[in-house]
């Protein structure tokens, strides 16, 4: 067996169970907030046709970065709606690097808290090893995270008669022949596995995911701070002095039908958190306020009872 062959063993059992655990655990959490709240859930496991493969939004910089998954509200499988939540998902086998994963997941989340005045919520659902800094610096981010730890992954596979771990030391003929009959038997056991995992868990733990998601996605605006900012021509100085002399003595009456009117908007929700953004002229200004007004009023309709 080559040295490919051989690391692409782990690799191939890996991408099984995370893609089983993004399909088969985290789809059907966020697709109950979905129903609850009548919003749509975009993922990879649904055809849709106003993207391509990929979940793609752009952040404030405009750069394009891809999702796991993303409730819209107003989205259709032909229409893009109002984002108001977004979530990456991931099984690690081992917790080698686990601060590096939650540094880079959280670092994909965070530019979406600024962009979208609707994304109430940046979450990670998470499952296998993952350490305890690790999920403190997602915490520390203000990044919501639901966790499975490995053992009882594991344990809900091999209750249903897959193995789908193994001693690192373990020769790499054992290695492959545990991925090939995992790949083979998942399919017809995707049931059993999800209730032995539901059973072992318990039904609080998912239930009381869910309805930290719904309260923290309606959470309703309670406070709009608005600043004017009057921005003036730009003035150039060659002496120090003079920009001293400019600054402390500058005439407060001095003509300002050069200025030009900026805002800066922000919105307090009722869970505490707060959106900002500065620099926005009136159009700007008034298309932000436009989107939150509209979710906003959506969870006025369907307030959910926790």
């Amino acid at each position: 067996m080559t040295q490919q062959e051989r690391s692409s063993s782990g690799h191939k059992l890996g991408q099984l169970i995370g893609d089983w655990f993004e399909e088969d655990i985290a789809a059907p959490l966020l697709q109950s907030v979905a129903d609850n709240l009548n919003l749509y859930l975009d993922h990879r496991f649904r055809d849709r046709a106003c993207r391509g493969n990929k979940i793609i939004w752009q952040d404030l910089d405009g750069n394009d970065v891809d999702y796991d998954f993303v409730l819209e509200l107003g989205g259709s499988d032909n229409e893009k709606g109002i984002p108001v939540a977004f979530f990456e998902t991931f099984w690690r086998r081992g917790a080698r690097h686990s601060k590096d994963k939650a540094r880079d997941d959280s670092g994909k989340l965070m530019p979406m808290r600024d962009t979208y005045p609707t994304a109430r919520v940046l979450g990670i659902i998470s499952a296998g090893d993952f350490t305890r800094p690790a999920q403190e610096l997602v915490h520390s981010r203000r990044i919501d995270l639901f966790y499975i730890p490995k053992e009882q992954i594991c344990n809900a596979w091999e209750s249903a008669g897959i193995i789908m771990d193994y001693d690192d030391r373990a020769a790499e003929s054992i290695k492959n022949e545990i991925t090939e009959k995992a790949v083979q038997s998942l399919e017809v056991s995707r049931e059993h596995i999800y209730n032995n995992l539901y059973s072992s868990v318990g039904s609080a733990v998912f239930n009381s995911y869910i309805n930290r998601i719904i309260a923290g996605v309606s959470a309703l605006p309670i406070q709009y701070n608005i600043t004017k900012v009057l921005v003036g021509e730009t003035l150039s100085f060659v002496k120090y002095d003079d920009v001293v002399e400019y600054i402390s003595y500058d005439d407060v009456d001095c003509d300002l039908s050069d200025s030009v009117t900026l805002f800066r908007y922000e919105v307090i929700f009722s869970d505490g958190t707060i959106f900002e953004r500065v620099d926005l002229t009136s159009d700007e200004a008034l298309d932000l306020h436009d989107t939150v007004g509209i979710v906003a009023q959506h969870f006025i309709v369907y307030n959910p009872v926790l």
